[in-house]
């Protein structure tokens, strides 16, 4: 008996003009596309050199090295008006840095307490977190700035008649003044003792987790930790003679005399960026409990679990594969927003960058570093985000 074999079918052929050839149209439009892409980058670059040449502006970041000759309200490293413009340009980077840091631990612990709140049986904290979620998630973000900045801060007593508080902390429109520590000879053993502190309960949260998946077994690693990051560097701390004074900020006539000082604009700027985008952090954790199943909830509770937790063992852990996504959308939306910051005079990077283009013209090279400085920072946080959600997915067996 014959078996017939079958010839896989051939690729039929364009029996047509070539301008029917799918093949050839598809490089024909790749290579215009290509064609006026670099047109257009040509036109771009003639244009931009033409118009430097006629300002007198030389291009390149030379300019870098010159003397600023403008100071800084806040910095968190040494900065002064004989500083160059690179410093300038590190010291609002780091203002950035900080803001977005800050208010991105702020904005998370406020939104996981609203969006929590929100599904309380507890009418009233529903409510109320209802209440915070509609206002902040209708009102720009720059308006809630200027609440903070004029609304707030502004209104608070001058600072000969500042507010004092607990531990010689004064507040008044100008910030909130505070003791500064000064190590002594030995403090770098108390921060060294925190740092194996905190590997220790690194490698004890890492044994706990499995140990319980072996045994079922839990070790009280909350305790454990809190002990840790304490007791051995107050140990440390006690045993080398306390080397640590503070500069106890001082009430004069007519202003505060050492200690150190959080400015308005940083206060208004933190705040204003954490109430504002935990407002949509919560609307996010309330959405991803709501995407575990009620039968979770329910098997918890048949197991003898408490309500508290089966919330934080159960619910949680499940839903944190839902919000991280969106959860990374908004971090990077709380960074960018900082920019907002030149609008009260804050000296982020925008504001320093600003300062700068307008003293040296150098509008190119200070808006490429712009951009540089913020895709840096949005690639950075979407890499720690997407690698912490991929620690939170399912482990498939």
């Amino acid at each position: 008996m014959a078996i017939g074999v079958t010839n896989a079918p051939e690729k039929s052929k364009s029996s047509g003009s070539i301008i029917n050839d799918p093949q050839v149209r598809g490089i024909f439009y790749q290579a215009v596309t290509v064609i006026i892409l670099a047109v257009l980058v040509y036109w771009i670059v003639d244009n931009t050199v033409e118009n430097l040449r006629r300002a007198n502006i030389a291009s390149g970041y030379g300019f870098l090295d010159s003397r600023a000759g403008f100071d800084m309200g806040q910095s968190l490293i040494a900065f002064s008006s004989d500083s160059s413009y690179g410093r300038a340009l590190l010291a609002g980077f780091v203002n950035t840095l900080l803001v977005a840091v800050t208010g991105i631990i702020t904005a998370t612990i406020i939104g996981f307490i609203i969006g929590i709140g929100r599904l309380s049986h507890n009418w009233i904290i529903a409510k109320l977190s209802l209440t915070y979620v509609e206002v902040f998630r209708n009102v720009p973000p720059l308006l809630v700035i200027f609440f903070w900045y004029s609304g707030v801060l502004a209104v608070l007593p001058q600072a000969r008649e500042a507010l004092a508080l607990p531990f010689d902390v004064y507040v008044s429109n100008r910030g909130v003044a505070f003791p500064r520590p000064v190590p002594g000879e030995g403090a770098g053993y108390t921060l060294f003792a925190f740092l194996i502190a905190i590997v220790a309960s690194v490698l004890i949260a890492r044994y706990a987790r499995q140990r319980q998946m072996a045994t079922g077994q839990r070790f009280p690693v909350a305790w454990t930790v809190v002990g840790l990051i304490i007791g051995l560097p107050l140990v440390t701390f006690l045993a080398t003679g306390a080397p640590l004074s503070f500069d106890i900020p001082v009430a004069g006539r007519f202003n505060l005399t050492g200690g150190s000082v959080v400015g308005p604009e940083f206060l208004s700027l933190f705040l204003a960026l954490s109430f504002y985008t935990a407002a949509f952090i919560a609307e996010i954790v309330r959405a991803g409990i709501r995407g575990v199943s009620k039968g979770q909830t329910e098997a918890a509770h048949a197991l003898g679990i408490r309500p508290g937790l089966t919330t934080r063992l159960v619910i949680v852990p499940q839903a944190m594969r839902i919000i991280i996504p969106p959860l990374t959308s908004q971090y990077l939306n709380l960074t960018k927003n900082s920019s907002l910051a030149v609008a009260i005079g804050y000296a982020d990077l925008v504001a320093v960058g600003g300062t700068i283009l307008n003293q040296t013209g150098q509008s190119i090279e200070i808006v490429s570093i712009w951009l540089i400085v913020y895709l840096s920072l949005s690639l950075a946080t979407a890499a720690f985000m997407n690698w912490y959600n991929a620690r939170m997915a399912l482990v498939e067996r």
